[in-house]
């Protein structure tokens, strides 16, 4: 009787130490005593003790996206990921400086609920001005298809964000500063999509101010942007507030492209929005609708000048 107390004893220990950390982890990360939280998005597959996956992060109104590749070791369940860049904690709309970490961290399983609790160790020099940024990350085992993982992320962003916006920040729900953003997730299902023309407009300018809103009922309708094909703006939600960004023209193109992808078709399908366009001199309002098979596009040409 012994021994098989014995042996049931080291079968459960061998299978708790075996613990897989593969699947989706969500939670908080802080630099210190420093206000601004980062809020993360861990989604593993685990090969043995190869792990691979993407990392997401919001911090302020900016949300970054990474392939990472690192080693897990079921014996003391430590997970290692390497080479992410993470956005400075000081770091200002107008200059945003990435600080190269390595993601270290401890799996604690319990009957409760399974944590991975460590901290972004800094690389090399930077070690001198990017401070370690601790986290604990929750295992959320509903999260088992990307849908439910947006609306996780969203759902305990909008409930846990520290970060309080100042007065000048509140006139919009988000100003979106023109250049690449890195999303792979976006971007592959965006070239899945099919492009429909929704309208074409003529400007005077070669820069434009370009918000969207929610068009019609505020029902949880997210949306990235496309610019050109390029994404500029991810996993923005439409409401009341605009979504404001300034938009450059290219001039080497005879026509430029703004595209709404939808994120999701929120309460109430499809994805609908009011894109208002402003070049100066005359406003435009797109009423736009992307489902999770179109993507609308408004088309832009640069009134030609007649010498």
């Amino acid at each position: 009787m012994k021994k098989v107390l014995m042996l049931l004893c080291l079968f459960i220990v061998l299978k708790t130490s075996a613990q897989e950390v593969g699947g989706y982890w969500y939670g908080t990360a802080n630099a210190g005593n420093v206000a601004n939280n980062y809020l993360v998005e861990l989604i593993l597959k685990q090969n043995g003790s190869s792990v691979q996956g993407v990392i997401n992060y919001y911090f302020k109104n900016t949300f970054r996206s990474f392939k990472i590749n690192g080693t897990y070791n079921s014996s003391n369940r430590y997970l290692a990921l390497h080479n992410i860049p993470l956005t400075f904690y000081g770091s200002t709309a107008l200059m945003e400086v990435d600080c190269p970490m390595d993601f270290e961290a401890q799996m604690r399983v319990s009957k409760v609920e399974s944590n991975l609790a460590g901290k972004f160790v800094s690389k090399g020099s930077y070690r001198y001005t990017c401070p370690d940024v601790t986290f604990n990350l929750k295992l959320n085992k509903d999260a088992d298809n990307h849908d439910s993982i947006l609306t996780a992320l969203r759902v305990f962003k909008e409930a846990y964000q520290v970060w309080t916006p100042s007065p000048t920040d509140t006139l919009v729900a988000a100003t979106i500063i023109q250049r690449p953003v890195i999303n792979y997730v976006v971007s592959n299902q965006f070239k899945e999509r099919k492009k429909v023309i929704a309208e074409e407009i003529i400007v005077d300018s070669d820069t434009l101010k370009v918000d969207f809103y929610d068009n019609g009922e505020i029902d949880g309708d997210s949306i990235s942007v496309f610019y050109n094909d390029q994404l500029l703006a991810s996993n923005q939600r439409l409401s009341a507030k605009a979504i404001h960004m300034s938009i450059a023209l290219d001039q080497s193109r005879e026509v430029n492209e703004i595209t709404m992808f939808a994120d999701n078709l929120g309460s109430i399908p499809p994805n609908t929005a009011l894109m208002i366009v402003y070049d100066g001199r005359k406003r435009y309002e797109v009423r736009l609708t992307s489902t999770l098979q179109t993507s609308a596009t408004v088309v832009i040409r640069r009134r030609k000048t007649i010498p």
